[in-house]
């Protein structure tokens, strides 16, 4: 029989990877990527929507991004929007796209990122560390669990949690050798 608890936490565990794979995907490591721009967004008649969703974001030579609005009348505020997001990059506007040239990165930028993806790792070491604790409270409190089920449930909490915690390790390692090597 499984634990509502234990699924409970394994989604909520997914999630964290996967925001936590979302904030890895808006460091640069040196090459342009649709994802540098992922979390930029425009007001769009109101509405604060992201650029993914309003232009066609494409890659030349793995230098050069080409944001190319669906709507010409938003080339501005886009290009506006790529520059208050404090990327570290230069969009230029022209007739009906943005073009954004990506620098490569010095040393210290680098080293900058990979602090920055550490602390994204953190973070969701935390979360995931947060929702473990949350799961066994609810485990401990519940007194209909017989004692023994209630420890092999906490036993499984805490390796779901070690699986998830080696994830984010793997995966802030993996965007830390990209950023080394550029």
């Amino acid at each position: 029989m499984a634990s509502e608890y234990l699924e409970n936490a394994e989604l909520a565990m997914e999630e964290t990877i996967e925001n936590f794979e979302n904030n890895l995907k808006t460091i640069r490591t040196g090459r342009a990527s649709a994802g540098m721009l992922d979390r930029v967004k425009v007001d769009y008649y109101g509405e604060m929507t992201p650029i993914n969703q309003m232009a066609k974001i494409s890659v030349l030579e793995g230098t050069q991004l080409v944001v190319k609005p669906y709507d010409r009348t938003m080339v501005k505020q886009i290009n506006h929007a790529i520059s208050a997001a404090n990327l570290g990059l230069t969009p230029q506007a022209e007739a009906d796209c943005i073009r954004i040239n990506v620098p490569p990165l010095t040393t210290d930028r680098r080293k900058q990122l990979a602090k920055e993806a550490k602390k994204y790792a953190d973070e969701a070491k935390v979360n995931l560390r947060n929702i473990r604790r949350n799961a066994n409270d609810k485990i401990k409190k519940d007194k209909e669990i017989p004692e023994d089920t209630s420890k092999e449930w906490l036993d499984t909490c805490q390796k779901l949690t070690d699986k998830f915690v080696k994830k984010v390790d793997t995966l802030a390692a993996k965007k830390e050798k990209d950023l080394m090597e550029g």
